[in-house]
């Protein structure tokens, strides 16, 4: 093989997995995007809190008790299910706008959200330090996944 088509096919699979490792980065936020959102901008939503009643296989639902006096009470709110939720625990928690759907707020919420984003940077430490041979940047990429995931461990 020429020396110049050698370099080409090293350039195309550089490129190739700086897009697999961009695609793996821009999944991971979009994924954690559908819930963090309301967790980081949730000024002018309502608040309140939720005391779980019954979980089922996916969902946990409760009563919640809003901040806002004058806001009514719910009584089928729901949550989706995770290892910390526990039947009697009471959440601080936001509302999805137009839902009976609430998110955890707080540290726990928001790191809670982020897990995709966390899986995903080890993913891309993985691909970026395999396949373009950038280790120190792949080292902190996840490391960054990995500190999300324990912190989201610990919080919860």
């Amino acid at each position: 093989m020429s020396p110049k088509r050698t370099r080409m096919l090293l350039y195309g699979q550089r490129a190739a997995m700086a897009c697999v490792a961009a695609l793996l980065l821009v999944a991971g936020v979009w994924s954690s995007w559908g819930t963090a959102q309301h967790v980081l901008l949730a000024k002018g939503r309502e608040h309140g809190t939720l005391k779980i009643a019954s979980c089922g296989k996916d969902t946990c639902t409760g009563p919640y008790v809003p901040e806002d006096p004058a806001a009514p009470p719910r009584s089928g709110v729901t949550i989706d299910k995770s290892v910390a939720v526990r039947k009697g625990a009471k959440l601080a928690v936001v509302v999805k706008p137009g839902t009976d759907e609430v998110v955890r707020t707080g540290t726990a919420g928001a790191l809670f959200a982020w897990l995709p984003l966390g899986g995903a940077l080890i993913l891309a430490g993985l691909v970026i330090g395999g396949g373009l041979r950038l280790t120190r940047v792949a080292w902190v990429t996840a490391a960054a996944g990995g500190a999300l995931l324990v912190g989201a461990f610990f919080a919860l």
